[in-house]
């Protein structure tokens, strides 16, 4: 991972240069905002300023609606190791709190924007909306640069196969289970986060050892449940892996779960991080009649996942 980008807030960047900047969510970091982020980082680089991103945490609806306040596709955490990819001289994660949800968007702009960030370029995504009730479209901020002495671009939106990329895009993806169709968008799988705990063993014991995963994050937006082909990503490699997700029906009384089986692996990974990227749902769950009958159909599983990450995403 790269290191490049400064985790920063105000007065942390220096101010003798002027800055580009963003500001936004980005939640997903998605090919749109992508197409943002490399617009600033090229206008930095041309005259010769910093390049910014201003960011929230949490998502400002947890804090002025939180009964609409949707899950994350990226937690901080994940949207800082995308971030380190791309670029950028800074990152700036506001704490988002009551106080700042009433900010008016011209207050944002000369207290955050100006003040403290040395702002002298603004470009923004043609959906844009910050401030309060998001009144802080593309127009007004052209309006308070025009006045304030600052520029304000507008990037138009990105498209990939029937329409334009948006988080809202890429979410309505995840709840349907078109694995594909998010990976379009976002430019790469969809992925979630979790430790390997202690499980009952009845993977090991079927002839298929499985981590049983725990996402810690109760905000990150988790796929439907099914049986899904995976790579498993750990510290020491990137492998193939089939990802079971929800009840255990032929096993009653037993709770859902997340179990991923590690194809061609066999290392005792307890208390180890791991992040699973979702290559193409499988098939919906079902019970079986026999044990039998269940590890046939996890062969089957099996063999079904190691062709989609061939055809999609191969391992090299």
């Amino acid at each position: 991972m790269s290191d490049s980008v400064k985790w920063a807030f105000p007065p942390g960047i220096p101010g003798d240069r002027g800055t580009v900047a963003t500001v936004g969510m980005f939640d997903g970091v998605h090919l749109g905002h992508w197409s943002v982020l490399q617009e600033i980082s090229r206008r930095a680089a041309e005259t010769g300023r910093r390049s910014v991103l201003v960011t929230f945490d949490p998502h400002p609806l947890r804090i002025v609606r939180p009964e609409h306040a949707p899950l994350l596709l990226t937690t901080p955490v994940e949207k800082k190791e995308i971030l380190a990819e791309s670029g950028l001289d800074y990152a700036v994660f506001l704490s988002f709190t009551q106080a700042l949800s009433r900010y008016e968007p011209r207050r944002f702009v000369e207290e955050i924007l100006l003040a403290r960030l040395g702002v002298e370029e603004l470009v923004i995504g043609y959906d844009h909306g910050f401030g309060r009730d998001r009144s802080g479209d593309p127009d007004t901020l052209t309006s308070i640069g025009a006045e304030l002495g600052f520029a304000v671009d507008v990037v138009p939106p990105v498209q990939a196969g029937a329409g334009a990329v948006s988080s809202s895009r890429v979410r309505r993806a995840i709840a349907s289970a078109d694995m594909s169709e998010a990976r379009d968008c976002l430019g790469r799988p969809y992925s979630v986060r979790g430790i390997v705990v202690r499980g009952d063993g009845r993977g090991r014991g079927l002839g298929f050892p499985t981590a049983n995963l725990r996402v810690a994050e109760r905000d990150k937006l988790i796929p439907p449940q099914g049986i899904y082909a995976v790579r498993a990503v750990l510290s020491g490699g990137t492998y193939m892996g089939a990802l079971h997700l929800g009840p255990r029906p032929t096993f009653k009384g037993s709770p859902p779960t997340i179990e991923l089986h590690i194809l061609d692996f066999d290392r005792d990974i307890y208390g180890t991080e791991v992040r699973v990227d979702f290559v193409q749902h499988l098939r919906a769950i079902k019970p079986f009649t026999t044990v039998e009958a269940l590890v046939d159909q996890i062969r089957e599983d099996v063999d079904a996942a190691r062709s989609a990450i061939d055809a999609n995403l191969p391992i090299i």
